[in-house]
């Protein structure tokens, strides 16, 4: 599939400096129309994005700002990204009903289609196992996975019917995902395919999506709550804690590093920071109005997100403290 390079070199809008914090908050324009849905940092300093409104894969190169977008299929409608431990970027494309690599180097396109006769899945987001297996989400009620070295793709019915959203791995490799219609979490054994539902305590909360901590507990960004809470497989208990503001709507949830809890609030246009240590809130609100970030991901200093309302890219940078 022919590259469609976007020559779209930007300077960076004007830091929004936290010296108390010692840290920062930046923002990279994005191509008009490009509703950047969810983003994925690259190990070489790139940062891939879902370009949903647009049918594309898109890069950002943070040190000049500049962008590329790389077109997924006809009738593509790209969703999450993630990359993999190929290096590559895998993407969950409800518009093809498939999950698409994407060559970090070439930038060769290849599909996964769901297997013939599979009904419309609304592909969410995806994870990998330990064994290199990438598990998926389709919200119509769907989860499955695909085999990268085969090219094998299962489609599995979800427990419970409609909702699969949110999709993680633990440390040691067990998958999980969350429901938001089903309003539950769902552990994956990777062996087998079977879901196994685990009720959080709070009924009809939203589970939204989730994340894993270094010790293997399960972070869920609860919507319809505008709590999150954490699960710990060790002993079966959770814990939860309400965002600070009137009526939070916590839309997703990234564990880094040092494991400090990241969530997209959108009733406060914000991106939140969470010390599970001390019980703190810390809120880093957008400078635009309708931000809409929803995935977060990161890597060592940094928690990018994507605002899909203003057609940029944020980080929050906290490599010299916090």
């Amino acid at each position: 599939m022919p590259r469609l390079p976007v020559s779209f070199a930007v300077l960076m809008l004007a830091a929004v400096a936290l010296p108390a914090l010692s840290q920062e908050v930046r923002y990279y324009p994005l191509p008009r129309g490009s509703g950047a849905h969810d983003v994925a940092p690259a190990p070489d300093g790139g940062v891939w994005y879902t370009a949903q409104r647009r049918g594309a894969l898109g890069r950002l190169d943070p040190a000049t700002g500049k962008v590329e977008e790389i077109p997924l299929g006809r009738g593509s409608s790209p969703h999450g990204v993630i990359v993999g431990p190929d290096g590559a970027a895998w993407v969950t494309d409800s518009g093809q009903n498939a999950i698409v690599r994407v060559d970090p180097k070439t930038r060769a396109v290849r599909l996964f289609p769901l297997p013939h006769g599979t009904a419309y899945a609304n592909l969410n987001t995806a994870a990998f196992d330990r064994g290199g297996i990438l598990w998926y989400t389709g919200q119509s009620g769907y989860y499955g996975s695909v085999n990268p070295a085969t090219g094998e793709v299962r489609v599995f019915d979800a427990p419970g019917g409609r909702g699969p959203y949110g999709i993680c791995a633990t440390p040691n490799g067990d998958i999980y995902y969350a429901s938001l219609a089903g309003s539950h979490i769902v552990r994956i054994d990777a062996a087998t395919g079977k879901a196994t539902v685990i009720e959080p305590p709070t009924a009809g909360q939203g589970a939204r999506r989730v994340w894993a901590d270094s010790t293997g507990r399960v972070w869920v960004s609860e919507w319809n709550s505008g709590q999150v809470s954490v699960y710990n497989p060790a002993d079966g208990s959770w814990k939860k804690w309400l965002l600070p503001g009137e009526r939070p709507r916590a839309y997703s949830v990234f564990v880094d590093d040092r494991d400090q809890v990241w969530l997209a609030e959108w009733t406060a246009n914000a991106i939140v920071r969470f010390d599970p240590n001390t019980g703190k809130f810390e809120s880093f609100p957008s400078d635009r109005s309708g931000a809409q970030v929803r995935q977060m991901l990161g890597r060592h200093g940094e928690a990018w997100g994507a605002e899909s309302g203003n057609d940029r890219l944020v980080v929050v940078l906290t490599r010299s403290g916090g």
